[in-house]
């Protein structure tokens, strides 16, 4: 391979020597940013106060990428509104009792703002939209409602009522069919 024929990746950044040709010559990696090589220590020297400037801005973004990547998700999943990962903290997230999502409470603080804006009367859902129920009675009846469609958190909610009120067969029972469900607390 020639040097003519090698690509810039492939090529001594300072003497443009190809790397891996006949010769068998090995190129090094900038060791901070990774952006060019160098068939030598010589080479790099030489070269330095060319590479400096690119070199540290290449650094500052790959610092930046570590510091501010979100993280992938949580075994919880994510908030299907602002689609962060949900905390690990029960006591940050918000069970809409009308459609069973979990919403992170960033979001739930945000639909109370936008309907004191709005000078709203009526509280709806953060998700769905529909009028978050002010009675027990509606709010078992739309739990039983998404247990009857398998829905996991719903599951598991009439899971942990039933404990609460020492039903232990009916807890179990919703506990096993939301494992089966995906669910995985």
């Amino acid at each position: 391979m020639s040097t003519t024929e090698a690509t810039v990746d492939e090529v001594c950044a300072s003497c443009g020597i190809a790397g891996g040709g006949d010769d068998d010559t090995k190129l090094k990696r900038c060791g901070a940013c990774g952006l060019v090589r160098y068939c030598g220590l010589k080479c790099q020297k030489e070269h330095r106060p060319e590479h400096k400037s690119a070199c540290k801005k290449r650094v500052a973004e790959l610092r930046d990428e570590l510091l501010f990547k979100q993280p992938e998700s949580t075994h919880l999943g994510d908030c299907p509104i602002c689609f962060l990962p949900l905390p690990i903290g029960t006591e940050q997230t918000t069970m809409m009792e009308c459609c069973s999502k979990v919403i992170c409470n960033g979001c739930s603080y945000a639909n109370l703002l936008r309907e004191m804006d709005e000078r709203l009367v009526e509280h709806k859902c953060a998700f769905c939209r529909d009028p978050i129920p002010t009675q027990k009675s509606d709010v078992n009846k739309n739990t039983m409602k998404r247990v009857e469609a398998n829905d996991p958190m719903a599951l598991c909610f009439m899971a942990n009522l039933s404990y609460e009120e020492g039903n232990y067969v009916d807890s179990f029972k919703y506990s096993s069919k939301a494992a089966e469900m995906g669910d995985a607390d």
